[in-house]
């Protein structure tokens, strides 16, 4: 069993398979996270078969997670049973818009992590893919979403094979704020920084990536303004294309 302090990321996984109603009782116990209105506005795609796993694996740049672990979960936000729910009572939903869709993301966010706090517990091992947001379209297509549902996060889950070390985290004082947001000088980036950029991996990765600072590796490799730009795009064409965003919008907003 393992707490948060421990949490560590598993992209490695042993070859046994993960229970069904173990699974089942997790999300069942996840839903009872919080939710706005009571609507718990997010579905679960649960995919287990190596056809399936191989068709998503593009669409996370061919992370070996995707197709090696076994049981592969994608988060969607969900505003199209609600919506359904609300046309086969006589009601007429409004739903079709941005705010609905961060109410649905941030709900289905809350419970993704709900459900990995519970994995957790069971000493089940899991990776989150920040890579869902990049190419959401691939992942609709593949899953068969509907208008009003878009994929904001996938778990690939599995037993541990691995036990890797913690990741480093910033501290307390760095991240909080008393009252008011406090700036930041350049002697506070110093102090809540420092530990991190002299850690050996993080030199390492600084080094092998030809660059001279550790955030000069985010912003010119990892994180870069094109690829943020480009994904960007995608991603407003997407919530145009599943009914979250006008397309008069889409046009003013990419010009």
């Amino acid at each position: 069993m393992k707490n948060l302090l421990t949490r560590r990321t598993i992209r490695k996984y042993a070859d046994k398979e993960v229970d069904q109603q173990l699974l089942n009782r997790l999300m069942q116990e996840a839903a009872r996270t919080q939710t706005m209105g009571n609507l718990q506005l997010y579905s679960v795609v649960v995919t287990r078969s190596d056809e399936m796993k191989r068709k998503l694996a593009p669409a996370h740049f061919g992370q070996p997670m995707v197709t090696e672990a076994p049981v592969v979960l994608t988060v969607c936000a969900d505003f199209n049973r609600t919506s359904f729910w609300a046309k086969c009572r006589n009601a007429e939903p409004g739903y079709d818009n941005l705010l609905s869709f961060m109410n649905a993301a941030t709900d289905a966010l809350l419970y993704a992590q709900t459900l990995c706090n519970l994995m957790d517990e069971e000493g089940l091992g899991y990776c989150y893919l920040g890579t869902t947001v990049y190419q959401p379209h691939q992942i609709i297509d593949i899953l068969h979403l509907p208008k009003l549902t878009m994929p904001v996060a996938t778990l690939t889950v599995g037993w541990p094979a691995e036990e890797p070390p913690l990741s480093d985290r910033l501290p307390l004082e760095s991240f909080v704020h008393q009252e008011r947001y406090k700036d930041y000088m350049a002697n506070d980036i110093d102090t809540y920084y420092n530990y991190k950029e002299e850690l050996e991996e993080n030199r390492h990765f600084v080094e092998v990536n030809h660059k001279e600072t550790l955030a000069q590796v985010f912003t010119d490799i990892r994180y870069t303004r094109k690829d943020n730009e480009a994904m960007s795009k995608t991603l407003i064409e997407t919530l145009v294309r599943q009914g979250f965003l006008p397309y008069t919008l889409k046009m003013g907003m990419l010009g």
